[in-house]
């Protein structure tokens, strides 16, 4: 892996929707700019990008976790590829391998992870889909993280990010399954 560079973004929110939170929530997404491979080619092949997933998996999922003040609850992914790749690039980044090494950092995960992923050049904004980590109808951690970089990513570069929170949205009140409810047996509930 050719890495540029990494950024973590930390988002403390102490008041929401007119009121204080008894806790704050703290959402924070690590970023990873890299080199992609791949820039300006085609390749059937994209094993490689697998093993980086991998990586980036494990190093930006302690990163972001390490800045937690609470347990992680939620997390999510994202990517976005610089124009002189394609799309499939963040696919093989994000799904086959940058999964297991993100759960143990967050100290599990039964759920799906969810993601995005999009083409663009520097300045572009992603959002990071967030859910809970165990159970994925927990109506109440259904969030996203937005995340750019003013200079990434460049036409052959790849923006890779984690995001994870120590709770739900702030004043979650639209029903569904509780954290309290949670069985985490199949990810669902």
């Amino acid at each position: 892996m050719d890495l540029v560079r990494i950024t973590t973004t930390v988002d403390v929110i102490y008041h929401e929707g007119f009121r204080r939170l008894e806790q704050p929530l703290r959402k924070v997404a690590a970023g990873a700019v890299i080199k992609n491979p791949f820039a300006g080619r085609y390749v059937d092949d994209l094993s490689e990008l697998y093993a980086i997933g991998a990586e980036l998996g494990a190093r930006l999922g302690e990163t972001a976790v390490a800045q937690l003040a609470g347990q992680p609850q939620s997390y999510g992914k994202a990517a976005i590829v610089g124009m002189d790749g394609e799309l499939e690039h963040a696919a093989a980044l994000l799904h086959p391998t940058l999964g297991a090494p993100l759960r143990e950092a967050v100290g599990g995960g039964a759920a799906i992870i969810p993601s995005a992923k999009k083409m663009g050049g520097p300045g572009t904004t992603i959002d990071a889909p967030l859910h809970h980590k165990d159970a994925m109808y927990v109506r109440s951690h259904f969030d996203a993280m937005a995340f750019r970089l003013e200079d990434a990513p460049a036409a052959d570069e790849i923006l890779v990010i984690v995001a994870v929170t120590d709770g739900g949205r702030p004043h979650a009140r639209v029903g569904g399954l509780q954290v309290s409810d949670i069985q985490g047996d199949d990810g669902l509930a």
